[in-house]
């Protein structure tokens, strides 16, 4: 058996969330590989919305079993509040879940740092969500986080008041520091810790082969976007852990030979939340009207997100580095009322054509080439396969599929469950 990967395309919000919960019902154990509460992953179900920041997305199923891997950053507040919801709604979380020991912790310290150096930077802020994964994955790179098995030792209150004093003393070069009530967040967060110590720890690497071995079903789910990615994302503008496909190897601790199906994300158009290059971004009646009707505001922060058209260049790197065995399209519906289309093709940058990404997206100016497609102006809700979809809608579909040179798998048609039209 081999773990088979969803992960975005773009710069996250791509509706990993949906095509995770749909997916989910052909496998054992779905199994989060990185990132942390700065997720955002939204499931509708009938008339009630979910959205997941640290827990896998195969929680609502009751034959999954759900990892929370050791790439993967935990906040203990925000997963007990995660899981308090849930149980609300009557999932036996605990019955469902297991955390990796070696998952590293959120301090209520690395959100005061996250804060205060996001402040420091003024008018080149990043876009960080504040929930402080940068300096968490900091500590982890540094050699002086907390992980999650730490919480079972005795001296674990000792570990955690030497690493806060470190932090003390990292916040004193901050020319301006935010308020930040520490003693509340503290008593916030040993509170959490005392519940989490409920929750059934795993050796994720041993647990992850000894399941593959069994002949157990298991799909590997990333957080946020490829471009996002710490390595080959768009450096700056990046998120602190690895996004891609690699990142299921070091983030469950598998080897690279038992990966199998690669399935990437990515929307009909573009969108970004935060700071950052991007190239096809609208700034006109179109992008207003992508913003509106594909309600485009972060599941996470709450902030609008950036609108434009579908970038291939972009997407089609992507797919490059992840290894990309077929695409998941979301949000085709979006595009329900536009009569022209614009697809971008091509970049055009130092006087040459290119479909290349250059180095630096941020300091280059990009001029993306586009090709107008026609628009269907029609719903596309009552359609249960690919045949069903309008004539200039499959002509989408293909034009994509064609750029791309990737087969695609799934298309959502709207926001609901079923709404999910799979081509198998």
């Amino acid at each position: 058996m081999k773990v088979d990967v969803i992960l975005g395309l773009q710069w996250g919000d791509e509706g990993k969330g949906k095509i995770v919960d749909y997916l989910a019902n052909d496998y054992d154990i779905v199994a989060r590989f990185q990132g942390g509460p700065n997720a955002g992953h939204t499931i509708i179900i009938g008339d009630k919305k979910y959205v997941l920041h640290i827990m896998p997305s195969g929680i609502f199923r009751e034959h999954i079993t759900n990892l929370i891997g050791n790439g993967v950053v935990i906040d203990p507040v925000t997963l007990m509040r995660e899981i308090r919801g849930l149980e609300v709604t009557g999932i036996p979380v605990q019955d469902r879940l297991l955390i990796s020991r070696k998952a590293h912790l959120i301090l209520p310290s690395h959100r005061w740092i996250d804060a205060a150096s996001e402040l420091s930077k003024g008018k080149l802020k990043i876009g960080s969500t504040l929930k402080g994964i940068g300096p968490t994955y900091m500590d982890k790179t540094g050699r002086n986080g907390l992980r999650m098995g730490d919480i079972q030792l005795a001296n674990f209150k000792t570990k955690y008041n030497e690493l806060k004093a470190k932090h003390m003393d990292f916040l004193t070069q901050f020319k301006e520091i935010p308020e930040f009530d520490i003693e509340t967040e503290e008593a916030k967060w040993f509170e959490s810790i005392e519940q989490l110590q409920k929750y059934k720890l795993v050796n994720c690497e041993y647990y992850i082969d000894n399941a593959l071995l069994s002949g157990k079903r298991i799909l590997a789910e990333g957080a946020q976007g490829t471009m996002l990615d710490i390595d080959h994302g768009t450096y700056p503008y990046v998120t602190s852990s690895n996004t891609i496909s690699a990142g299921v190897n070091t983030g469950l601790g598998i080897a690279p030979s038992k990966l199998g199906e690669i399935i990437g994300i990515t929307k009909a158009y573009t969108t970004r939340v935060g700071s950052g290059p991007f190239p096809t971004e609208l700034f006109d009646a179109n992008g207003e009207q992508l913003s509106q009707v594909g309600r485009e505001f972060g599941a996470t922060t709450g902030r609008s997100r950036r609108c434009g058209w579908l970038d291939i260049p972009q997407v089609n790197y992507s797919v490059m580095i992840n290894g990309v065995t077929q695409l998941a399209l979301t949000k085709l519906d979006v595009l329900n009322g536009f009569d022209e289309i614009q697809i971008a093709d091509s970049y055009k940058y130092d006087g040459k054509i290119s479909n290349e990404l250059p180095y630096d997206l941020d300091n280059v100016n990009i001029e993306p080439q586009y090709q107008s497609v026609k628009g269907w102006n029609q719903d596309l809700t009552s359609a249960k396969k690919l045949e069903d979809l309008p004539a200039l809608a499959k002509d989408y579909l293909n034009l994509i599929k064609t750029k791309l040179n990737t087969p695609i798998g799934f298309v959502s048609i709207g926001p609901e469950r079923d709404e999910l039209i799979v081509n198998k």
